[in-house]
């Protein structure tokens, strides 16, 4: 597997560099936005990790460059902790983030969940394409259409809406997807999900403000509406 990784101190670039190949992983690496932007044209990568304060581009926007054409899976490292930096950085499409200074194993049990999630591993999610109405999933080529239109999904939306998708009727908490999905505790910061379930409706709905399939059950969390 081919991971970007793209951040201007340089020092750091190398040590990530290093123990990522030590696992077995390809590594390429940048050290500003726009070559982040390049690279990830220019090349097949499996994930990408992204400083979020970084020259001539910030990895915001960079972030948003790249899903412009690619829905390779990114996750922003950033030094800053605040709640509104995070949820920017879900905004821009990024799909994870991990505030520095973090632990090396920390990063690359992310990056295998990260990963696996976005089935770059030989685990399969399973074949069959879901249907909800207009909305239509596959979750082998892992790619979605809103009717006749294809969707580009980040990894994160994608396994959130096909979850939902496996299990229309069911009502999640905010807690439940945040730990089915994400596979670890955010800290409680639950707005991760409610940036990711409007990003879903944006993309997939007929009409973001008035949804017809994903739907909140006010006080208690999200589902798919059923069929049945």
């Amino acid at each position: 597997m081919k991971i970007l990784v793209v951040d201007d101190e340089r020092v750091l670039v190398k040590g990530i560099k290093f123990n990522l190949e030590s696992e077995g992983y390809q590594v390429e690496v940048g050290y500003d936005g726009q070559a982040a932007v390049d690279l990830a044209r220019s090349g097949a990568f499996d994930l990408i990790l992204l400083d979020l304060m970084m020259p001539q581009l910030d990895g915001l926007q960079a972030c948003m460059r790249i899903r412009e054409f690619s829905n390779v899976p990114i996750i922003l490292l950033t030094a800053k902790g605040e709640d509104a930096d995070k949820l920017m950085g879900f905004e821009c499409g990024a799909d994870d983030y991990i505030t520095k200074p973090f632990n090396i194993l920390e990063l690359k049990a992310r990056i295998r969940a990260l990963l696996r999630r976005s089935g770059m591993t030989q685990q399969k999610t399973g074949s069959g394409k879901l249907t909800a109405g207009h909305i239509t999933l596959d979750p082998t080529e892992r790619a979605a259409w809103k009717g006749e239109e294809r969707v580009e999904l980040t990894a994160k939306e994608f396994d959130l809406m096909e979850l939902l998708m496996r299990n229309p009727g069911r009502v999640y908490s905010r807690e439940n997807l945040l730990n089915v999905v994400w596979g670890y505790e955010y800290a409680g910061d639950y707005r991760t999900v409610d940036v990711h379930v409007r990003r879903l409706r944006e993309k997939l709905e007929l009409d973001s403000a008035s949804p017809e399939y994903i739907l909140t059950k006010w006080g208690v969390g999200y589902y798919l509406k059923s069929e049945k």
